[in-house]
C-alpha cells in the first residue's frame, strides 16, 4: 500500500465529517474527536506507558459496536483527569458521537486501517494543519478566534529569521500555526543542526499559550504530530491559560503572535490599583504602562513585556491600535521611545473572518535606536483577498519580504509601497498616529489617518460576499 499524501489523508478524514453530521456533529466537534483517537492510536502503536491499559486504544478497538462507545467514553472521562500532556489532551473530553455503529466506523475503518507511526512527523502533521484549515475554512471561525493565513505566517516568519537556540513563543497561539512555522522555518535553514541544538528546538525553543480549552487542545496535538513535546509533563510547549494574568515568568527571544480582535475584554489590566478600590475584573499588571480593557493592547504590553534584551517580535495588530487615542496613545508612544518599531506591513481586507477587519503586521525589536524609522509597506491598496475566491498566496508578498531584506534591515530603499517615516516626526505629534497611509500611485507620501475609499470598498465588497454567501446557505434546497 502505498504513503499517502497530505492531502490525500485531509480528503480521506474529511470524508468521515460528512458521515457524522448527520447525527448533529458539528465541525469542530469532529475535529475534536479525531484528535482523542488520533492521541491513542499514536500512542497504541509506540508502545507508550503514558496512557494506563485500561484507557488505551487496544482498550476498546476490537469491541463490538455498542461495547466500544461505552468503554471509549468511559476512557475519555478518566484520561481527562490525569495530568501533564493527558489532561491537556483530554481535559473535560467526552464522546460527542451518539450512534455508536458510526463511532465503530470511524475506529475501524479510518484510524485504525492507518499505520500512523510508519507516516513521518512532517506527513502526520501537515495533515493534521490541513483539517484545522479545513475546520477554520468552513466554520468561519468565532468567538474571536481568526484564521491566519498561512502564507502571510510564512512572510512573518522568514522576515522574522528565528534561529537555532532561540525560544519562540505564541502568547495566543491558536492551534499553533506561527509556532510550527517557525520550527520548520528553522530546520529547514539549518539543516545541519547538532543533536543538542535539535534536542532544543524539539524541547524547550516552542512554547505557546491558549485561554480556550478546545483550542489549546488543538495545538498541544499539532505540535505532538509534528514530534514537538516538552522534556516532561511539568515544561509542556502548550500552556491552557490567561497569557495576560500574570507577569512573564521569564523572557524570550522571539514573539509571532495573533492576538484574538475585540476590543473591550471583560478584565481590565492595570500598572497598579490606582485610586480605585480592588476588585476581581482588575488585574494588576506593574510591567504594563498604562491602565485598559482593550484586548489589543494588553497583548501589546504583554508581548514588550516577554521580550528579553535584543528580542524581536511580529505582531498582528487591527488598525484601531494604530490611531485609537486615550491609552492607545501611550502605549505607541512608549513603543517608540523604549523599542525599535521598525516595520509595519498593511493587510488588506478579507484575510480574516470577521468582516470589516483591517489587520497589519507590526515588527519590532527590544533596542533602543537613535533615529530610528518605521517603515510602512502598504500591501491593502489596490488589492482585495477573499478566503475562498481569491486567497493570499505567497506571490503576493514576495515583494515585501525581499523588500523586508535581512534581519538587520541594510539598504531599504523607498519605493511606491513601501515608505520611511523618522520616530522623531511620529513622536512629535500628540496622537503619535501609525495608521500612515498614500496614494502608492504618487511619488511622495501623504501621510493620512483613517482608511481610504479604495478600503472602505474592499470592505464593503467583503461583507457584500459574506451576506451572499449566508444567503446561500439558507435558501430552501
Amino acid at each position: 500500500m502505498s504513503t499517502p499524501t497530505a492531502h490525500e489523508l485531509v480528503r480521506r478524514l474529511w470524508q468521515y465529517c460528512n458521515v457524522l453530521r448527520d447525527d448533529g456533529l458539528s465541525y469542530p466537534d469532529y475535529v475534536e474527536q479525531l484528535t482523542y483517537l488520533l492521541f491513542l492510536k499514536l500512542a497504541d502503536e509506540r508502545g507508550d506507558e503514558i496512557l494506563p491499559a485500561r484507557f488505551a486504544w487496544r482498550s476498546f478497538a476490537s469491541l463490538d459496536a455498542e461495547s466500544m462507545h461505552r468503554t471509549y467514553g468511559e476512557s475519555l472521562a478518566a484520561l481527562g483527569n490525569e495530568g501533564g500532556t493527558l489532561g491537556l489532551i483530554f481535559r473535560n473530553a467526552r464522546n460527542k458521537i451518539s450512534d455508536p455503529a458510526k463511532l465503530r466506523l470511524l475506529v475501524v475503518d479510518l484510524i485504525g486501517e492507518t499505520e500512523w507511526l510508519g507516516l513521518s512527523a512532517d506527513l502526520k502533521g501537515d495533515a493534521y494543519e490541513g483539517l484545522l484549515e479545513k475546520n477554520a475554512r468552513d466554520t468561519k471561525s468565532g468567538a474571536g478566534q481568526y484564521f491566519t493565513p498561512r502564507p502571510l505566517i510564512d512572510a512573518v516568519v522568514e522576515c522574522v529569521d528565528p534561529v537555532p537556540g532561540e525560544v519562540i513563543l505564541d502568547p495566543a497561539c491558536g492551534t499553533g500555526g506561527f509556532l510550527l512555522a517557525a520550527h520548520e522555518h528553522i530546520l529547514r535553514a539549518h539543516p545541519r543542526l547538532s543533536p543538542r541544538k535539535r534536542k532544543h528546538l524539539r524541547t524547550k525553543a516552542i512554547r505557546g499559550v491558549e485561554l480556550v480549552q478546545e483550542v489549546a487542545r488543538l495545538a498541544a496535538m499539532n505540535l505532538f504530530l509534528h514530534d514537538i513535546a516538552g522534556d516532561a509533563d511539568d515544561e509542556l510547549p502548550i500552556v491552557c491559560a490567561d497569557s495576560l494574568a500574570v507577569p512573564p515568568a521569564e523572557q524570550v527571544d522571539v514573539v509571532l503572535s495573533n492576538p484574538p480582535f475585540g476590543v473591550k475584554g471583560s478584565v481590565t489590566y492595570a500598572a497598579t490599583n490606582g485610586s480605585g478600590a480592588a476588585d476581581a475584573l482588575t488585574i494588576v499588571r506593574p510591567d504594563f504602562w498604562v491602565r485598559t480593557a482593550n484586548k489589543q493592547l494588553n497583548f501589546v504590553q504583554h508581548i514588550a513585556a516577554c521580550l528579553g534584551e535584543g528580542g524581536r517580535a511580529a505582531i498582528v495588530v487591527p488598525d484601531n491600535v494604530l490611531y485609537e487615542s486615550g491609552a492607545a496613545v501611550t502605549i505607541r508612544r512608549r513603543l517608540l521611545e523604549s523599542f525599535d518599531v521598525h516595520t509595519l506591513l498593511r493587510v488588506p481586507a478579507g484575510l480574516f473572518y470577521a468582516s470589516g477587519i483591517n489587520a497589519n503586521v507590526l515588527f519590532l525589536e527590544q533596542r533602543r535606536v537613535r533615529e530610528g524609522a518605521l517603515w510602512v509597506y502598504d500591501l491593502r491598496s489596490g488589492n482585495h483577498f477573499s478566503l475562498k475566491k481569491r486567497p493570499l498566496r505567497a506571490d503576493d508578498l514576495h515583494d515585501f519580504v525581499t523588500q523586508y531584506g535581512t534581519p538587520r534591515r541594510v539598504g531599504r530603499a523607498e519605493t511606491l509601497r513601501w515608505r520611511r517615516f523618522a520616530h522623531a516626526d511620529l513622536l512629535a505629534s500628540d496622537d503619535v498616529r501609525l495608521d500612515l497611509a498614500w496614494d502608492v500611485s504618487e511619488a511622495e507620501p501623504k501621510i493620512a489617518g483613517l482608511a481610504r475609499v479604495e478600503e472602505l470598498s474592499a470592505q464593503i465588497a467583503a461583507d457584500l460576499e459574506k451576506a451572499l454567501e449566508h444567503l446561500a446557505r439558507a435558501a430552501p434546497r
